[in-house]
C-alpha cells in the first residue's frame, strides 16, 4: 500500500508564511483542503501542492504577459512575490 504523505497545520504555516492558526482556520472553513485525524488537522501533501498549483494558475490570470513571468520567476527563485 502507498504511503499516503500528510503536512501539520504548523508545516503548512511555514510554506505559505501564515500563522498555524490561520491554516487551521482555513481548514475549518474549507478553504484548504485538509481532514482530521484524531482532532487534529491535517492536509495531504499531494492535494495541497495541487491546490497551491490551481490558486496560482488563477491569479496569474488578471496579469499582463510581463507580471506573469515576473511571479512565476519569484516563485521559482522562492521569493513568493
Amino acid at each position: 500500500m502507498k504511503t499516503i504523505e500528510t503536512l501539520t497545520p504548523s508545516e503548512v504555516a511555514k510554506i505559505l508564511k501564515l500563522h498555524p492558526f490561520t491554516v487551521t482556520r482555513l481548514a475549518r472553513e474549507g478553504k484548504i483542503p485538509a481532514f482530521k485525524v484524531g482532532g487534529v488537522w491535517r492536509v495531504r501533501k499531494d492535494e495541497f501542492e495541487r491546490w497551491i498549483q490551481r490558486r496560482t494558475k488563477q491569479s496569474f490570470r488578471g496579469m499582463g504577459r510581463q507580471q506573469r513571468l515576473r511571479q512565476r520567476d519569484a516563485v521559482a527563485n522562492g521569493s513568493g512575490a
